[in-house]
């Protein structure tokens, strides 16, 4: 076991390697793609590291505390919801409206960041209950974890929007093609993870495997 400080120190440093997760960036990218501002870009991303957060918080302090057991085919089901999400949010990102209401912005990237975070909170927990003896300690650990993914998130989904906005100041069509690519990186993304999950994985077979990851 860690002592308390090098481990939550620890936390901070894996939230933000976390935040570049594959299926992590495949989902902000299709969403900041769109964005004209670094500002706006970096906005999306820390609301996507709170829904994360959300979640690893409550579902992972609830595995620490009360030693729950995630069962094979409530795991795989929570990473197949996130790969129909990367498979939806590529369809949404193909179409060329673009949507700035201010529900939009605050609703969709927590939505996602929410569904993220039931996919990954079964794996953090498991890591923390092998490094942090202490409850309470492990629980702090979760919620610094979680600041370390917010600003993880905020850098790289402000780095993945500059080559749309610089399209956008340069040549629109260029932007189209960018926004297309995002889409279809999500898409494959997507597809990859729900074989992954429901054929690999079992979910839909009588005896499924699950490995937290």
């Amino acid at each position: 076991m860690l002592d308390p400080i090098p481990a939550l120190a620890l936390g901070f440093m894996l939230g933000m390697k976390h935040a570049t997760d594959s299926d992590h960036v495949a989902a902000v990218t299709a969403i900041v793609a769109r964005e004209r501002a670094i500002g706006r870009a970096a906005k999306i991303g820390a609301l996507w590291g709170v829904g994360h957060t959300a979640t690893i918080v409550l579902l992972g302090s609830a595995i620490i505390l009360f030693r729950i057991a995630i069962p094979p085919r409530l795991g795989l089901a929570m990473e197949f919801a996130v790969a129909l999400m990367l498979i939806g949010l590529g369809l949404m990102a193909l179409r060329r409206k673009e949507d700035h209401t201010a529900e939009a912005s605050l609703l969709r990237p927590l939505g996602i960041g929410f569904v993220h975070g039931l996919a990954g909170s079964a794996f953090v927990a498991l890591l923390v209950l092998q490094t942090i003896a202490s409850p309470i300690a492990g629980v702090l650990y979760l919620l610094i974890f979680g600041v370390g993914t917010v600003a993880g998130m905020a850098l790289i989904t402000s780095a993945v929007a500059l080559p749309s906005i610089y399209a956008a100041r340069r040549m629109l069509s260029l932007r189209r093609y960018i926004q297309v690519g995002a889409a279809a990186i999500s898409i494959v993304f997507g597809v990859l993870l729900a074989h992954e999950v429901g054929v690999e994985g079992g979910l839909f077979s009588a005896n499924p495997e699950w490995t937290p990851q």
